[in-house]
């Protein structure tokens, strides 16, 4: 069970994160305040509490990781998040993901293939912690087309390929962030869509992920 007390040697802790993410060159300021503002540990079982801040993945059963924290930031400084953004993720997973993108003033839709991770995600965010964020079982590689379009799309699984319902249901102007699969790990790629509908791409380095899986997991 996670601990959701956030004590001042925690707080410290967290402060360092940041200092370290700074050094590995994360420089969107919304972010860095945003990582400082969510509790990492609140995400992450209690036996977690004394590692929750340093940098790397832990796993959070069920074949699935909570990312290590430069992931994170690198992939929300990409996702470029502006209040009031309508944000797909796909890949709920622990849930902290969601609560910077809500953090950063988005309107979240997550998507959890996985029930067990779904139900305590959906519990979580049910009590009120961060606001705009809504839980949704479902298999990610449809997306959520009834509340399509959206603004940014976020998916945190590595896929075999660039799924075409989530680059439907991205809005003009839009951004998705998504590894996919190259060479036994992923390539972290952007997609714009331009206001005419085109998409450009670009590549952003190397990351390893859990799979992107269809179905749902119960």
């Amino acid at each position: 069970m996670a601990s959701l007390k956030d004590t001042y040697r925690q707080r410290g802790m967290r402060a360092r994160m940041i200092a370290n993410l700074r050094k590995k060159g994360i420089r969107d300021e919304r972010v860095l305040e945003a990582m400082s503002e969510v509790p990492r540990h609140f995400f992450l079982d209690i036996a977690f509490d004394e590692w929750a801040y340093e940098d790397q993945a832990f796993s959070i059963g069920h074949g699935q990781t909570i990312s290590q924290p430069y992931t994170v930031a690198f992939m929300t400084e990409l996702l470029d998040v502006r209040k009031h953004d309508k944000i797909l993720e796909i890949g709920t997973g622990s849930g902290y993901q969601a609560a910077l993108l809500a953090a950063l003033g988005g309107r979240v839709f997550t998507v959890e293939r996985q029930e067990a991770l779904y139900r305590k995600a959906q519990k979580f965010f049910a009590s009120g912690h961060f606001g705009n964020v809504r839980v949704f079982l479902r298999d990610g590689s449809k997306g959520l087309p009834e509340f399509a379009p959206f603004n940014r799309i976020i998916v945190t699984a590595g896929a075999p390929e660039l799924p075409a319902p989530l680059l439907e249901q991205l809005a003009p102007d839009g951004i998705m962030v998504i590894p996919v699969d190259s060479d036994g790990g992923q390539t972290m790629w952007r997609i714009t869509k331009t206001s005419e509908g085109k998409l450009a791409q670009e590549e952003h380095g190397f990351f390893r992920f859990v799979p992107f899986l269809k179905g749902l997991a119960r």
